[in-house]
Order: structure tokens, then C-alpha cells, then sequence
């Protein structure tokens, strides 16, 4: 079962947990429903490393909103870690587990009802930001991305209807990949998960790629578990194309170049 968890004071993600939990039991602090519980918890989802202190469940799906500097009005989902320093909760060098199938059954719900989000950019972010320390699989479904939409009850409404969608079954079971190279929204990744085959474990940005050496490789490949094979934007890993070949050698994931 999952747990849903939203921070109390982040508006998008309240929203969406108020309009979920209208039809769920309220038992003490956590909402119960059929096939995921529910909490709102007292401080920021990005450090939520404690939750497996008091909750236990099988995975996290955190509601968010989601904030840039660019404005660009987007929905979004990801996976956690961080691959250099802790800026935004977790810990440095730590790579959360992923939620490849839940992310992609939830992506595809949001791009089938893009007629509902126009103005909206449907994107998957690279693996950033905490929590890192849980032991289960963790995603962000955001709400971007300024105050407007945060506090556009009829907004969250939507997209919290969609996540009801998408947790009323069990996702479907596709390959999973480890995904290198592209920006912090990585277009080919983002279409993969859309129209693809695989579903998305972590997401390593260009950005990013200075930063992984073979001991931070070897717990991105623990983390990811479930993966196959290794999807490259092959453009989009600039100069570290023969870094990431030669961590990829080591492995026996299939490797493709997008």
C-alpha cells in the first residue's frame, strides 16, 4: 500500500490532499483509504527522511507544488536524490529508490488529459532534492508554478483526481531504465515515459555527471534494482560521454542511445 503525503503549509500539495481525503476515514493522523493511506505532516515533504520512523508502507508519492525561475507554467513528477551536497533535504550523495511504474502510469494519465492543462508544460524532472534516506520507492507529483496555481483549488482539484486514477489499480509492469544525460527536463526522458516502453528509475542530468564517480554509480545501481538498461541522451551527456560509457561497461544493463 502507499502513503500519500503532503506538507501542511505547501499549498498545491495541501490542496491536493484536502480533495483526496474528502472520501477517506480519518483515523487519528492518517487517512485511510482502500488502496493508499493519506497524511499531512507538520514539516517540508524535501526533508521527510523520518517518515519510516512512524509509517510503514510499501512506497511515497509526495504532493507538491512546484516552483522556477523561469515561471514556466508546468506539472511535473520525479524521483529523489541528490548527487553532490544536500541543498534541499536528504542527505549528499544519496539516491532515493525510485517509482518507475507509478511514475509512468502517472505521466501517461496527465499527457492522455493535457486537453485539461493547456497552458501547462508536461514534464518529468531529473532525480533531485530530498527525502534520500527511505528504504522503499519515492516520487513528486508538483503543481507548478507560482502562488496562482498553488492556491488554484480547482487546479489541484484536477490533477488530484488524475492520482486517484492512477492508484485505483495496480500499475503495469514495464522495463525499467536508468536514465544519463539531458537537462534538469529532459525531453527525450519525458517522451520515453510518455510513449515509450520503459518506465524511468533514476534520472542522472548532464548537469550532474561531474559528480558520479564509481562509488556513487554503484549505489545509483542499487537503488535501481529493477533496471535493465541504461537510456542515453547521447547529445545531451556533452563531455562525459566516455565517463558514462565506461561506468556503463561495468554493468550488464542493455544500453541505448536516444
Amino acid at each position: 500500500m502507499e502513503l500519500l503525503v503532503a506538507y501542511q503549509k505547501d499549498p498545491a500539495g495541501h490542496n491536493m490532499a484536502k480533495f483526496i481525503s474528502k472520501n477517506m476515514k480519518n483515523d487519528d493522523d492518517v487517512f485511510r483509504g482502500k488502496n493508499f493511506d493519506l497524511v499531512i505532516i507538520p514539516s517540508p515533504a524535501i526533508s521527510a527522511d523520518w517518515l519510516e520512523e512512524k509509517y510503514h508502507y510499501d512506497g511515497f508519492v509526495f504532493l507538491s507544488k512546484h516552483a522556477a525561475q523561469s515561471g514556466e507554467l508546468a506539472l511535473t513528477c520525479h524521483s529523489t536524490g541528490n548527487f553532490s551536497d544536500a541543498q534541499f533535504g536528504g542527505n549528499k550523495r544519496q539516491i532515493a529508490v525510485p517509482h518507475p511504474h507509478l511514475q509512468k502510469s502517472y505521466l501517461q494519465a496527465l499527457w492522455q488529459n493535457r486537453k485539461n492543462f493547456e497552458e501547462f508544460q508536461i514534464t518529468i524532472e531529473a532525480t533531485h532534492h530530498g527525502p534520500t534516506a527511505l528504504s522503499k520507492p519515492a516520487m513528486f507529483i508538483e503543481v507548478g508554478t507560482t502562488e496562482k496555481q498553488w492556491n488554484d483549488e480547482s487546479l489541484c482539484n484536477s490533477v488530484a483526481k488524475l492520482v486517484l486514477q492512477v492508484l485505483s489499480e495496480p500499475p503495469k509492469a514495464n522495463p525499467v531504465a536508468i536514465c544519463f544525460g539531458g537537462t534538469h527536463y529532459p525531453d527525450k526522458f519525458t517522451k520515453e515515459l510518455i510513449k515509450g516502453k520503459h518506465a524511468l528509475g533514476t534520472v542522472v542530468p548532464k548537469h550532474a555527471l561531474e559528480f558520479v564517480d564509481e562509488e556513487l554509480f554503484s549505489h545509483i545501481l542499487n537503488q535501481n534494482r529493477q533496471a535493465e538498461t541504461a537510456l542515453l541522451d547521447w547529445t545531451g551527456l556533452g563531455k562525459y560521454k566516455q565517463k558514462v560509457f565506461d561506468l556503463l561497461k561495468t554493468t550488464d544493463l542493455k544500453v541505448i542511445k536516444l
